[in-house]
C-alpha cells in the first residue's frame, strides 16, 4: 500500500469520526461508516489491504 492511500484512508476515517462525533451521521448509517473507518485505520497501520490481494492492485510506487 502506497503512502497516498494510507494517508487519504486516514483522512476519509477522520472525517467519518467527524461526522459521527458532531451528530451529522447517527444510527444504522453511523455505524456502518465507522466499521469502513476502523478498517480504513487498520488496513493504513498495517499498510496492507486484503481486497487488493485477489485482484493484484498494488498502490506503492515502483521505488518502494
Amino acid at each position: 500500500m502506497g503512502s497516498l492511500d494510507r494517508v487519504l484512508r486516514i483522512v476519509i476515517a477522520l472525517v467519518v469520526a467527524a461526522l459521527y462525533f458532531t451528530n451529522v451521521i447517527s444510527g444504522t448509517v453511523a455505524i456502518v461508516l465507522l466499521v469502513f473507518a476502523g478498517v480504513f485505520i487498520l488496513t493504513s497501520f498495517m499498510s496492507f489491504c486484503p481486497l487488493y490481494l485477489p485482484f493484484g492492485i498494488s498502490t506503492r510506487g515502483k521505488g518502494q
